[in-house]
């Protein structure tokens, strides 16, 4: 496997993962009553469609095949999302609480690629604005979070 594959398969993991958090906070979005939360889930959804415009960017200037859907495990995710939301007393703050998991476990699989050794400039630079924006959103989830319990 060459350089430029091994990091464009890197590369195509967040993509999944990023789509698979736009569909996630769009059902949150369909989920919850609050009008603050809808706005909310809507630009995290917004942020990752847009993460994934820019991943999809950099796969294809090494000359390497995008993903174009997410995957099995965001499926799962989302179904859990939703049946935990049907039974759940309290949907909103479930909801949030599933969403800020899903946040940490990105910033998680963003840091662990940012690690590793000689990623190009571009890439490191695009995954070090997404892992900021990432955390971002996590401390605001924690906030509206307080503001549920």
């Amino acid at each position: 496997m060459t350089y430029s594959e091994e990091i464009s398969n890197q590369l195509n993991e967040l993509l999944e993962k990023n789509y698979d958090a736009e569909k996630g906070y769009l059902n949150a979005a369909d989920n919850v009553e609050s009008k603050n939360l809808k706005i909310f889930f809507k630009r995290r959804a917004s942020e990752r469609s847009e993460f994934a415009k820019e991943l999809r960017t950099e796969i294809l200037q090494y000359g390497e095949i995008p993903e174009d859907s997410g995957s099995f495990k965001g499926v799962v995710h989302r179904n859990w999302m939703s049946l935990k939301s049907t039974f759940s007393s309290n949907n909103e703050e479930a909801i949030l609480e599933e969403a800020l998991r899903g946040e940490k476990a990105s910033l998680e699989e963003y840091n662990d690629l940012i690690k590793e050794p000689n990623l190009p400039p571009s890439i490191d630079a695009l995954l070090l604005k997404h892992k900021n924006a990432i955390q971002a959103a996590i401390n605001t989830e924690k906030v509206e979070e307080e503001l549920l319990a």
